[in-house]
């Protein structure tokens, strides 16, 4: 059993993000809501349509997804602006398709979103780490989805590829007209500003969920990472560490 009784609910206008440590259950969620999975009991809604009673291939255009699993399905080789273009088809890579002038500066665009614009004629297997998770959240975006689902997005990046990776996603948080957004991620200082809500998870079941400033507390982290922590905000970036009895307090 990977989740276990879990109901989670997520409303147009709220920017999630979804914490726990390994083996929680956190990407097996997002790949239900990315209509990559199927419940074995339950049931999972996406966008108004029941998994099971919808074409996933028709959904899923209108989902934005980045993991380390869609990462392994892109060719090395394939250039970064085709990678991009490619997601308007739901494709890794070209083949039959066409684009017009408008998708070609849509990409364009995606990729100086994410200071990555000189990077358009580059080989995929060719960039850091830290330009291949802006690159595919860049493809994540181009068919201008309803619901953008990024699995560890900063996973592995270093301080500076993070800190511009999370600037970037503060400012899709910000816009009026941004998607429904859920992130996974380890860490409380990878939540970018602008995230409205949060969803611990331990052992596949829920330990908190709801407001962020409401779920991510002392107790709540303690609870879900089995450590007592201090939580700390500051100009509405998290961080947290190991409670030491010797000198810190709640």
């Amino acid at each position: 059993m990977i989740l276990d009784d879990v109901s989670w609910v997520v409303n147009e206008g709220e920017h999630w993000v979804v914490l726990g440590p390994n083996g929680a259950g956190k990407t097996t969620l997002l790949q239900l809501a990315a209509g990559r999975l199927h419940p074995t009991t339950g049931h999972v809604e996406v966008l108004g349509e029941r998994l099971g009673a919808v074409d996933v291939f028709e959904l899923r255009p209108r989902i934005g997804f980045s993991s380390a699993a869609l990462a392994d399905e892109i060719p090395p080789r394939g250039r970064v602006l085709d990678i991009v273009r490619t997601a308007a088809y739901g494709m890794t890579r070209t083949w039959r398709e066409e684009y017009d002038e408008a998708d070609e500066q849509r990409a364009h665009e995606l990729l100086h979103t994410f200071s990555i614009g000189e990077l358009a004629g580059r080989a995929f297997g060719s960039l850091s780490e830290g330009e291949r998770k802006r690159v595919q959240i860049a493809r994540a975006l181009m068919a201008d989805p309803e619901l953008l689902l990024l699995d560890e997005p900063a996973g592995g990046l270093d301080l500076g590829g993070r800190e511009i990776l999370l600037r970037s996603l503060t400012n899709i948080a910000g816009d009026e007209a941004s998607p429904i957004m859920a992130m996974v991620t380890h860490q409380v200082e990878e939540i970018p500003v602008g995230f409205t809500h949060a969803l611990l998870l331990r052992d596949g079941k829920m330990t908190a969920a709801g407001p962020v400033e409401d779920v991510l507390t002392p107790h709540t982290l303690t609870e879900t990472f089995g450590i007592d922590l201090i939580v700390e905000r500051h100009r509405d970036r998290w961080s947290a560490r190991a409670l030491d009895r010797a000198s810190d307090a709640y």
